[in-house]
């Protein structure tokens, strides 16, 4: 790792610790702010370890671990007197009442900043847990954009949003699909209930429409409980679409791969919109040859960057695990957060606001540019990639300036 990046992630505990610190606090977190001038800088880590996306979940957390292992390994946070960073986990479980109940919990604990969710529901209610405790909340994965339209002064998103991403994803699909020579037709959404899934098919679907592609049916699911989605998969192959855009997180995908094999709609193509699977190196082994060819338009570490390269390397050796997206992202996360620090110089949590809405940090994610943040806490420079399965590996495919190989949009896909 870079001297650069491992200062970076220096700066980012700083920023947690500055977070927390605020007179401001409300009854009952002033004996943590107290504290969060002396001993470790606590970073408090919101992650669903159990439940249907704790695989994802223990990545994320492992991610920023690796942020802070780095920081105290180049000696703690410099500008502060070397002091050590700890990491303070909760479980969300997935669920939205425990993320926020855990939120207190770490912030009456110490901690000086959050990470996290995974989930935008959880998301939701950290935020105004966080905006309350004028504590920083950096959210490494979070794709509802409803949060950044509440004008609050304390969350930011490093990722890129739910509609950027879906509006990528169906100009992505016009290109590749008229590249090839068949142009779409009709687009099926299927996507999970909430606020997640449905905002991804919303602007999906608005983006497709504008640029001529007809759709329907929006077929959506309860992804806590689901097990099975063959009469979902069979309503599509009824409605004659010829691509099927999904929307949704691990299991339930992995679930849609398995209905689309038994069922065997006629489709050119199955499209991932924000998908929690199909870019992912462990949904290339369960799903196995289900999987191939599976398009997906998302976030993505970025695979020309030899330091992602280093520290998705490194994630391997010490895990026995391929490093994933969502984990790559709450490295960002602390990243942003250290370099913030360091440039404040405080842990106090007004002035590392004001270095984080600041920042221009180079990110081990795609993007535009350097992480910077809009107004609304925002990352204005976050795009999306498309992936495609290939040859038992998840490969970028568009646009061709961050493209591994070229897309291959098979006509009649495994009819």
């Amino acid at each position: 790792m870079s001297a650069r990046k491992l200062t970076a992630v220096l700066s980012a505990c700083a920023l947690f610790a500055a977070a927390g610190c605020g007179g401001s606090a409300p009854a009952g977190a002033g004996g943590a702010a107290a504290g969060r001038d002396e001993g470790p800088v606590k970073i408090g880590a919101l992650h669903p370890v159990s439940g249907s996306n704790a695989v994802d979940g223990l990545q994320m957390r492992r991610g920023a671990q690796m942020a802070v292992d780095a920081i105290n390994a180049a000696g703690g946070i410099k500008s502060l007197g070397g002091r050590k960073v700890e990491l303070i986990t909760g479980d969300t479980q997935g669920k939205a009442d425990i993320g926020q109940s855990e939120a207190q919990r770490l912030i009456s604990a110490g901690a000086v900043s959050l990470v996290g969710t995974y989930q935008s529901a959880v998301s939701t209610n950290v935020a105004v847990v966080a905006e309350r405790n004028r504590v920083p909340f950096v959210m490494d994965v979070t794709a509802s954009d409803a949060i950044f339209g509440h004008g609050y002064r304390y969350s930011f998103r490093v990722q890129p949003g739910s509609k950027a991403i879906a509006t990528a994803a169906a100009q992505y699909l016009k290109e590749v699909s008229e590249q090839a020579g068949k142009p779409v037709h009709k687009v099926a959404f299927l996507h999970e209930q909430s606020d997640f899934g449905s905002g991804a098919a919303d602007a999906f679907n608005a983006a497709a429409q504008q640029l001529g592609m007809a759709v329907g049916p929006n077929i959506s699911y309860d992804a806590t409980t689901v097990s099975d989605l063959t009469a979902q998969i069979t309503q599509v192959k009824a409605s004659g679409a010829d691509v099927l855009a999904i929307a949704g997180y691990y299991r339930d995908s992995l679930l849609a791969a398995k209905a689309i094999d038994s069922v065997k709609p006629a489709l050119n193509a199955v499209w991932g919109v924000s998908n929690g699977a199909f870019d992912q190196p462990k949904f290339v082994t369960d799903a196995g040859k289900l999987g191939a060819l599976y398009f997906s338009a998302n976030y993505h570490y970025d695979a020309t960057n030899a330091q992602t390269v280093a520290l998705r390397e490194k994630y391997q050796r010490q895990f026995g695990d391929p490093m994933r997206t969502g984990a790559v992202l709450s490295y960002d996360a602390v990243d942003v957060i250290a370099q913030a620090v360091e440039k404040a110089a405080s842990t106090d949590p007004e002035k590392v606001r004001d270095a984080i809405a600041a920042s221009q940090v180079a990110p081990l994610t795609v993007g535009h540019g350097p992480i910077s943040f809009a107004a609304n806490g925002d990352n204005r420079n976050a795009f999306p990639v498309l992936m495609q399965v290939r040859d038992g590996q998840v490969k970028q495919v568009f646009p061709p300036d961050k493209a591994e190989s070229r897309p291959d949009y098979t006509v009649n896909w495994r009819p």
